[in-house]
Formats: C-alpha cells, sequence, structure tokens
C-alpha cells in the first residue's frame, strides 16, 4: 500500500488490497460523485461507539453491509444558510487535493450534506438556531426555526470508489462527538435499518467494507493519541489505482 504516513503500519493492508482486486468492474470510467458521510462518537460508555445501519438490501451499492449515514452531495447543498460554519483547520484540509472547481463554498457544500443525509436516514438534527431553508430536504429544520450547524464537525478521512464501477463516489467523511450536538435519539429508516453502536473493540465483527474498517482503525487511533479529536488533524486519504489502493495523508 502506497504510504506517507508513519501511522500506516496499524492498517490492514492485504484485506484493502483485496477488496481494491475484489472490486475492479467492467463499466465506463466514471467521474466519482461527491458524497458525505458522518461518524457519531457516543463517549459517554467505558470506550467509544460508533452510530451504524444496515443498509437495505435493495441498494444498488453496498446492501446488507453496515455504514454510517451519508450521501451524494446535492446540487442545493451550497444555497443552505448555516448556524455556524465549518472550523476554518477542517476547511482548508477539505481544500487539499480537491478536484476543480474547488472552492470554500463546495467544502461547505459537502459538511451540509453529511448534516443533511444524517438527519435523513437515522432521524437526528445537528443544527442551531438559525434561518431555516425551505428546501423541502430542509422542512424539518424550518419547522424548529433551526440550521445545519458545522461548527463541531471534524474531517477525517477521504475515500474514492475504486474504478470501473457502476456507482462512484469521492466521500468525505466528518465526525462528531454525541455530546456536542445535545440529546438525540437516532431512529431507522428506508435508507439505514437496525441502527446500533458499535463500540471500537466490536467493529472487526460487524459487517461492513473493508475500507470503512480502515477508517475505524485510523480513527481509532487519533482517539487514543487524543481523545479530543483535534480540528484539523491529518486525514487520510484512499483511492485504488491499477488494482492497489493507496493510501497518503492530507
Amino acid at each position: 500500500m502506497t504510504e506517507n504516513s508513519n501511522t500506516a503500519q496499524h492498517h490492514p493492508e492485504a484485506e484493502l488490497q483485496a477488496e481494491a482486486r475484489g472490486r475492479m468492474g467492467n463499466y465506463p470510467l466514471l467521474r466519482p460523485k461527491d458524497a458525505s458521510t458522518l461518524i457519531l462518537i457516543d463517549r459517554s460508555g467505558s470506550e467509544p461507539a460508533l452510530l451504524m445501519g444496515k443498509r437495505h438490501t435493495a441498494h444498488a451499492f453496498m446492501p446488507d453491509t453496515y455504514v454510517f449515514p451519508g450521501g451524494r452531495r446535492d446540487r442545493d447543498d451550497g444555497r443552505v444558510p448555516v448556524a455556524d460554519r465549518l472550523q476554518p483547520a477542517v476547511e482548508e484540509k477539505l481544500l487539499k487535493k480537491m478536484a476543480n472547481p474547488a472552492s470554500a463554498h463546495r467544502a461547505q457544500a459537502l459538511a451540509i450534506a453529511a448534516v443533511r443525509e444524517t438527519h435523513e436516514e437515522v432521524g437526528i438534527f445537528i443544527a442551531g438556531p438559525g434561518q431555516a431553508s425551505r428546501q423541502d430536504a430542509w422542512r424539518a429544520f424550518a419547522e424548529r426555526k433551526i440550521a445545519p450547524r458545522l461548527s463541531p464537525l471534524r474531517y477525517i478521512a477521504r475515500a474514492i470508489t475504486p474504478p470501473r464501477q457502476k456507482r462512484r463516489f469521492d466521500t468525505r467523511f466528518f465526525a462528531c462527538f454525541r455530546d456536542e450536538i445535545g440529546e438525540v435519539e437516532a431512529e431507522s429508516s428506508n435508507e439505514l435499518l437496525d441502527l446500533k453502536w458499535v463500540k471500537l473493540s466490536e467493529a472487526g465483527g460487524v459487517n461492513m467494507p473493508r475500507i470503512t474498517q480502515a477508517i475505524i482503525t485510523d480513527l481509532a487511533y487519533e482517539l487514543e493519541n487524543d481523545p479530543s479529536l483535534p480540528f484539523g488533524r491529518p486525514v487520510p486519504f484512499y483511492q485504488a489505482r491499477y488494482g492497489r489502493f493507496t493510501r497518503e495523508v492530507l
């Protein structure tokens, strides 16, 4: 695995390479679509736990696997009013190696997409007082006179779907702590079923994509070094080239 960090030794390299080889398809080479996902961390117990849900069997992309809430960035996400903005260190990291057109507006839209998808898929609001959008996707926010809150979000990883797949995504993984967004109770949806809080020590026993497992390994390593998960921390960036995963640090 190509690597630009001294911390890569804790990664399951063989499994990642199997993931890259196993997912090489025969479809046209598609440009990845921007996507975002959010890892909600509960640190109230003896060890951190992450909110995950099972994708429906009918999904074309990663059916029957456990994932974090997330999805593709919508065109209108960048036009949504927010309660507060991203931390400057997070925005700076998002802009690194962002495909053109790279802009702070697009970086914010990626974070807004993570907030929107989290609400749509598990019913959780990451929000604060503010002018709510009138778009249908934000109706529940408007009814409560709240807007997306971006300041608690850390940018912790980026991964691009291997080439020659039916669908490809350039996914940014955000994270925040459950206690930073108030009282939250997750609810299953048509998108994510069987929601569960997965302890870090139990993640290896959950059916999830290998790349997700690798990102959890990254996260566990960072939480062990600094449980506050500082903003602007190094961001691992995974992508597959010529049947091999590469990992570099942004």
